[in-house]
């Protein structure tokens, strides 16, 4: 599963907002939305929360870790 969340999903498991995702991946807002959705939908997610919690899970986030 961590590649599934890939580099896209580690602002999200950060806690970013959309437009924080856009400035680290250089792109749009728009995109950085449009990422957070694929993602969602590919690993079935409910919402933002969901998918931390599985970035946490899968460890492509750790506690305290930058």
């Amino acid at each position: 599963m961590p590649t599934a969340i890939g580099h896209r999903g580690v602002g999200i498991g950060a806690g970013r907002s959309n437009p924080e995702i856009a400035v680290a991946l250089s792109t749009s807002p728009a995109t950085a939305r449009a990422h957070v959705g694929r993602l969602l939908t590919e690993l079935d997610a409910r919402d933002r929360p969901q998918l931390v919690r599985l970035a946490y899970e899968t460890g492509l986030i750790v506690p305290g870790g930058r």
